[in-house]
């Protein structure tokens, strides 16, 4: 499972909120939605996340892979 919770510690580290994501940048709304629930997304999504973050910043500041047990024991 790849979960985005060091998004959002990130985001807010560097002074970018989820209106900006929005108003300014055009990431929709329902993009945020699925990132907060860990839900899939397009790399387009994280590739534009990464510009608005900046030089110096990697998938690794963003999201988490943790294997999940079930795909593992099979």
């Amino acid at each position: 499972m790849i979960k985005f919770d060091k998004l959002f510690q990130t985001l807010k580290e560097n002074g970018i909120s989820q209106y900006s994501l929005y108003t300014k940048h055009g990431i929709s709304r329902a993009q945020i939605q699925r990132l907060k629930n860990n839900e899939s997304v397009t790399t387009h999504t994280l590739d534009t996340i990464l510009n608005i973050l900046g030089e110096g910043f990697s998938l690794n500041d963003i999201a988490e892979f943790t294997p999940d047990t079930e795909q593992t024991e099979k």
